[in-house]
């Protein structure tokens, strides 16, 4: 009861500082929304997804990028803390770690980390090029490739004041998060004058994440908890309940940036579905780097053309190797792989999500095995609101 009542306090605490926040930054501006004319010098890109939507392949992308500061989900600190409250709870303690992180001031971890630390003790930070090289590693440069076994044995010994004194050095800071539900709980962030933030939106097939879910389902138990509110309890979704809150949380973010979308945040939002991402990655990689004003180098691009073609490193874990030719099969492994009546459950679920996002329902076990029969439908100017650059390319 003591450590329940611990974390009552510590989630109020938070609470009442982000409000002091918000009224202290808006009556500085005289409106609920600040003014927007000084642009920040930094470009801040979320990548928001859920739980297995090829959201770390995403991460990647930009990670290995010589100007990015990537961090894959420091919320998870956050969730793990706090597990005995809600998502819900949580958006807003998730909030201002992440505002805090954009702006590189790591200090916010002081509330769920040990004093003495090193920066191998951030979340999957060996995933992190920039975490993995100068300043935060001495053992290599930012314009290497690193990967993750190598950066694990080198770097981990270095101080956790490295983390900051890393992201400072960098034009662009992206982090990857699958723990938010509500695209209103990033206003602040979108409104923010110091910060000049973007949001990547992942997607991929409900049937295929539901697949790769149940390749993991021990090592999603705690976070399902947190999702359905069950106040600490770790749950198995059998039932797909939290399948369900992920497709109405892409719903809702969805249809707020596109449909009903707010000045603060027109262009400043990009969906990209992973399906899209595996057949086409050369147009979908530039778009997203275009969308994040980013360019690649030539070892970058050496590197993106492997990964892509079949010829990453041998450790699955570490590398993208999906062909061309195979990453229509491979994306639609559900299909054959997934019984019909678990489909006909998680299209029951899912049905308004996948309609609006372009995945066609199946009927049949038949139509389910059919892989001529393409389930993911073309994209279509008025489904998505990309880029205008990107817009110009499809045209």
């Amino acid at each position: 009861m003591a450590r329940l009542r611990g974390t009552s306090m510590l989630v109020a605490v938070l609470l009442m500082i982000q409000t002091a926040f918000v009224i202290v930054m808006y009556s500085k501006n005289g409106t609920s929304s600040p003014q927007m004319d000084e642009k920040p010098d930094k470009v801040h890109i979320l990548i928001l997804s859920s739980w297995r939507s090829g959201s770390s392949f995403v991460g990647q992308l930009f990670s290995q990028h010589p100007d990015v500061f990537y961090l894959m989900e420091p919320a998870w600190h956050v969730w793990v803390a706090m597990y005995q409250n809600s998502a819900n709870v949580l958006h807003m303690a998730v909030r201002d770690l992440i505002r805090s992180v954009f702006s590189c001031d790591m200090s916010v971890f002081d509330a769920y980390m040990h004093k003495k630390r090193n920066v191998s003790d951030l979340f999957q930070w060996a995933v992190s090029r920039a975490l993995c090289s100068v300043p935060a590693c001495d053992d290599f440069q930012r314009t290497e490739i690193t990967s993750e076994m190598t950066c694990k044995t080198l770097c981990g010994k270095y101080p956790f004041e490295r983390v900051e004194q890393a992201c400072k050095t960098y034009s662009h800071v992206v982090l990857k998060e699958v723990r938010f539900f509500d695209l209103n709980v990033l206003y602040p962030l979108l409104r923010d004058p110091s910060l000049n933030l973007k949001i990547i939106h992942l997607i991929r097939d409900p049937r295929a994440v539901v697949k790769s879910r149940e390749q993991t389902v021990r090592a999603l138990m705690r976070d399902n908890g947190i999702v359905l509110n069950t106040n600490g309890t770790k749950v198995d979704d059998h039932k797909y309940d939290v399948m369900q809150q992920i497709c109405r949380s892409h719903v809702q973010i969805y249809e707020t940036a596109t449909r009903k979308t707010p000045a603060f945040l027109k262009g400043r939002y990009m969906m990209v579905r992973f399906e899209d991402l595996v057949r086409d990655p050369t147009i979908e990689i530039s778009a997203m780097y275009e969308f994040a004003q980013l360019k690649p180098t030539k070892k970058l691009e050496s590197w993106l053309y492997n990964i892509t073609h079949g010829r990453g490193p041998g450790n699955r874990k570490e590398a993208f190797k999906t062909t061309s030719r195979d990453a229509v099969n491979v994306s639609q492994a559900w299909r054959n792989a997934v019984p019909f009546e678990k489909i006909k459950k998680i299209q029951d679920v899912c049905k308004g999500a996948m309609t609006m996002l372009g995945y066609q329902l199946v009927d049949s076990e038949k139509e389910q095995k059919d892989l001529s029969n393409d389930v993911v439908l073309p994209r279509k100017q008025y489904q998505f609101n990309w880029s205008s650059i990107k817009e110009r390319k499809l045209k």
